[in-house]
């Protein structure tokens, strides 16, 4: 292969990680080709949906400081596309008053100086109708949280990405992986090479990981994604400024409940819950376990009366899980020119514009923005194998 044909770098998934880390190599002057084993757009992932949270409501500090600058590079790309991605709705965060989850992120938000808004017991109803508070539970509203309108932010990167001078091939999966100082790559339809590879592959990451040797502590879990009625048309839709939510834990759960207000599907809103079943992401509807729905039935049925306690529309996604729950952005531990984003456990999409910056830093050998020690692959102790 001829050295015009070499790329600087070959981006493997064209999720939302993927997608943007295209978008910002193709930004720095590099030719960049972006591959996708399916056809554009497609549902198997994780990044597919109309929509996604974006919050600074964390336990971690370093989730916040970075999501000050995401803020900022999620306008810029609006600007930059002129196309509508993020709508501040706040975050109405609630849990035990005495839990220590509960306090962390109440800590973090005043930390960073969030605007934020306590609510108390008297005042609740007034602000939040239709959601009932249970006893001994605090509520704090994260002013400047919303919603990210998730599939049109990603046919956004990529469109961007292509007008830069970025290849996207899709329905190319990638068969092998051969390391070397260039490193080659090849798919279904041919052999490409590269100075560098970022994989991005989502519940995909460990099949393409085994080419190079590795193996990360992954989990792939469905997630149930459901849409419940409204008895009364409006009560907890957007235009009504009605919030997103997070329930840390309640009498029904431990992990958390999250919700967004109807926006999607006209009088539905999006209510669900933050696990789910391990899944073989080639065998995802196989995988029928409903004890999420359980659940959220009967949490829905206490505290949101507004709603018809049974959903109305059920859809799925995959979380790619680490075990400590934060992401992997780390160059491979023998060859320096694989860079690896993935784990991102069910709460990365909202970080996408960052963590393409991140990725196309660490592709291009340069130091990283942010310290990235919380997702270095050493932290997992001997929890990594030889996948050869």
């Amino acid at each position: 292969m001829s050295a015009e044909a070499v790329y600087d770098c070959i981006v493997i998934g064209a999720g939302v990680q993927g997608s943007f880390t295209a978008y910002q190599l193709a930004k720095k002057g590099k030719k960049t080709l972006l591959l996708e084993q399916f056809v554009l757009p497609h549902t198997r992932g994780s990044s597919h949906g109309q929509t996604r949270i974006i919050r600074k409501a964390y336990d971690e500090d370093f989730y916040a400081h970075m999501l000050d600058e995401c803020y900022e590079l999620w306008a810029q790309l609006e600007k930059e596309a002129g196309v509508r991605l993020y709508r501040q709705t706040g975050l109405l965060v609630i849990g035990p008053e005495n839990s220590r989850y509960y306090e962390l992120v109440k800590t973090t938000l005043k930390k960073n100086k969030v605007p934020m808004v306590v609510l108390t017991r008297d005042n609740f109803s007034q602000h939040i109708p239709h959601v009932i508070l249970d006893e001994g539970h605090g509520a704090v509203v994260e002013v400047p949280a919303g919603i990210l309108y998730a599939d049109r932010a990603l046919k956004t990167a990529q469109g961007q990405f292509q007008k830069l001078g970025g290849v996207i091939r899709d329905k190319e999966m990638v068969t092998d992986i051969k390391p070397g100082p260039v490193v080659t790559v090849v798919t279904s339809s041919g052999a490409y090479q590269a100075k560098s590879v970022v994989i991005t592959a989502g519940p995909w990451a460990n099949r393409l990981l085994a080419h190079t040797g590795l193996e990360l502590p992954l989990e792939v879990a469905k997630i149930n994604v459901c849409y419940w009625k409204e008895k009364v048309p409006g009560s907890y839709d957007i235009e009504k400024r009605f919030p997103c939510f997070i329930q840390t834990e309640c009498k029904e759960s431990k992990e958390h409940i999250y919700g967004l207000p109807s926006n999607e599907y006209p009088g539905l809103m999006k209510i669900c819950y933050h696990a789910g079943s391990v899944v073989d992401p080639d065998h995802r509807d196989q995988q029928t376990d409903r004890s999420d729905i359980d659940i959220l039935q009967r949490y829905v049925a206490r505290c949101l009366p507004g709603l018809e306690p049974k959903p109305a529309v059920v859809e799925s996604c995959l979380y790619t899980l680490t075990p400590d729950r934060h992401f992997v952005l780390d160059c491979h531990p023998t060859y320096s020119n694989i860079v690896i984003g993935a784990g991102f456990s069910g709460h990365g999409f909202k970080f996408g514009p960052i963590i393409g910056k991140l990725l196309s830093e660490l592709s291009l050998g340069e130091v990283p923005s942010y310290d990235l020690s919380p997702f270095r692959i050493r932290r997992f102790h001997g929890n990594t194998k030889s996948a050869l």
